[in-house]
C-alpha cells in the first residue's frame, strides 16, 4: 500500500469554542497522509490521487465551515476525503491549532484522527 503526504497546508479559519475565534479567526494547519494503493498502476492521475482536487477539499472545509473542536474537524475532513476520493483505502487528518488560546508557553496543539475505508 502506498502513501502520499500533504503537510503543512495552511489555511485561515473561525475554528474554536470561544466566540472571538469565530469573529477573528486564526491560522489552522492541517496534515494528512492518503493510503492509495499505487504500486504497479502506471503513470497516470487516474491511477492515484489528484493532490490539487484534494487540497480544494480541505480548503473549502476549512476556510468555509465553522467546528467548535479541532477533533470534529479532523473527523469531517476524514470522512469527506474519503467519500470524495474513492482511490483511497485510508486517511490520517491531523488538524494544528498553533494559536490556540492556552494561557501558557506551547509549541502546537493538534488533533488527529485515523480512518480506512471499510
Amino acid at each position: 500500500m502506498g502513501e502520499i503526504a500533504l503537510l503543512g497546508l495552511e489555511f485561515y479559519g473561525r475554528h474554536g469554542v470561544r466566540p472571538e475565534e469565530g469573529r477573528l479567526g486564526a491560522r489552522f494547519v492541517v496534515d494528512l497522509w492518503l493510503r492509495v494503493p499505487f504500486e504497479g498502476r502506471g503513470d497516470r492521475l487516474e491511477e492515484t490521487v489528484d493532490y490539487a482536487a484534494v487540497y480544494a477539499l480541505v480548503e473549502e472545509v476549512v476556510r468555509h465551515r465553522r467546528f467548535y473542536l479541532i477533533e470534529a474537524l479532523a473527523d469531517h475532513l476524514a470522512e469527506e476525503l474519503l467519500r470524495a476520493f474513492p482511490r483511497l483505502e485510508g486517511v490520517r487528518v491531523r488538524v494544528h491549532k498553533p494559536h490556540a488560546p492556552i494561557p501558557g508557553v506551547f509549541r502546537d496543539v493538534y488533533a488527529e484522527t485515523e480512518k480506512v475505508r471499510s
